[in-house]
């Protein structure tokens, strides 16, 4: 087995980068989100809930989108496999990314802005649980077709540096998801314990 230095410069600067966007973008909306439900900080500035889970919706999209850019320039200056330099692996990574995008755009689609950007932490809770697709086939699709997006990438890329940077995003999901699951279930057992009174 080949050393994996010879396929990944883990100490390039733009590879760094590019980590610590993954590491940090989760983090950034896990602390943001558990202040504003206890604080309502953000609602009280904004004047309203909405317009604050809006707010930082927006700059959850600007976070994934330069974590994107950045993925992508980290690739640009690592070496490249040769054995995944073919069309059969530019293919896979193209289908890759179309089921990463389904399952990403589904999720969207079924949970709405707010529902997707955090809403319930502002107090703006669904009435119940999505079930439909692609909650039917999978806990947090968004995550994982994320996560299938960036091994699309990193295939179409032939980019070692791609593959180690994808285990970085769904490590750093999965993480996400073992703060985030039982939190909002917590959320939603106190407005129901609420309703009952």
């Amino acid at each position: 087995m080949a050393d994996l230095s010879q396929y990944v410069m883990l100490q390039d600067g733009s590879f760094l980068f590019a980590l610590l966007c993954i590491i940090f973008n989760p983090l950034f909306w896990n602390v943001v989100a558990r202040w504003e439900y206890r604080t309502h900080a953000l609602t009280k500035m904004f004047g309203s809930p909405y317009l604050a889970c809006y707010c930082l919706g927006a700059v959850l999209i600007f976070l994934a989108a330069f974590r994107s850019h950045c993925f992508t320039e980290a690739m640009k200056t690592q070496p490249r496999l040769l054995v995944l330099d073919t069309p059969a692996a530019y293919y896979l990574g193209l289908v890759f990314l179309a089921a990463g995008g389904l399952l990403v755009i589904s999720s969207f689609l079924a949970l709405g802005f707010v529902g997707t950007y955090l809403g319930d932490y502002f107090g703006i809770l669904m009435d119940e649980k999505v079930s439909g697709f692609p909650f039917n086939i999978m806990e947090n699709p968004m995550y994982w077709g994320s996560t299938v997006n960036y091994l699309g990438l990193a295939l179409m890329n032939s980019s070692p540096a791609g593959l180690v940077l994808t285990a970085a995003v769904a490590a750093a999901y999965k993480v996400a998801i073992l703060f985030e699951g039982p939190f909002t279930a917590e959320i939603y057992k106190k407005e129901k314990s609420r309703k009952r009174k």
